[in-house]
């Protein structure tokens, strides 16, 4: 099932995520539903705050980018309990967009390595090393379990200029090809 994602502006997507464990009711049919809303809407990874609940799940299917970024080929995840243990490396720009920021990009400083430990889907403990555009998605992702989006990382003077964009997506005034669901009391103008 297609799942609405929440968008900038709306609370749940400013709370800290809290730990899952295996009895999380309909927890392989949530998983499914994260991939095909993910899929539907043409991101490449996406964290369940972003659907409006506040646990540490994350699914991610890199492969698309695997063409450009061969570290995303066959990166096809679901993390539970995600933690970057390990950020090692001089920070990298480049370009990040969210499906909860409709219609932006900003270039964002991120490690290019780090080490995850996390629970896959049947709950057994992972750990690896990420490098390259992979440790970039992992790390923005993994924010949204923060309480953070990516535009938390850009200076104040880039998020000035874009105050205006911020602000359509708020009030319901910015157009998605995918169900959305904006901040308590919004109505899509």
């Amino acid at each position: 099932m297609k799942l609405p994602i929440y968008l900038y502006g709306h609370p749940v997507l400013r709370n800290i995520s809290e730990d899952i464990t295996p009895d999380y009711p309909d927890f392989g049919k949530l998983v499914s539903d994260m991939f095909e809303t993910m899929y539907e809407s043409d991101g490449v990874g996406l964290a369940a705050p972003q659907i409006g609940r506040n646990i540490r799940l994350v699914v991610i299917d890199g492969s698309p980018l695997a063409e450009s970024f061969h570290e995303c080929e066959g990166m096809k995840m679901v993390l539970v309990n995600p933690r970057i243990e390990v950020l090692e490396g001089d920070k990298v720009s480049r370009s990040e967009g969210c499906l909860s920021l409709p219609g932006l990009s900003e270039n964002v400083n991120r490690v290019e390595k780090i080490r995850m430990t996390w629970l896959d889907e049947n709950f057994t403990p992972c750990e690896k090393v990420f490098e390259g555009f992979a440790a970039r998605i992992i790390q923005h992702e993994c924010d949204h379990l923060e309480g953070k989006v990516y535009i938390d990382h850009i200076s104040p003077i880039r998020k000035q200029l874009i105050k205006s964009k911020l602000n359509n997506i708020v009030t319901g005034r910015t157009r998605c090809d995918y169900p959305v669901k904006y901040a308590p009391g919004v109505r899509r103008k």
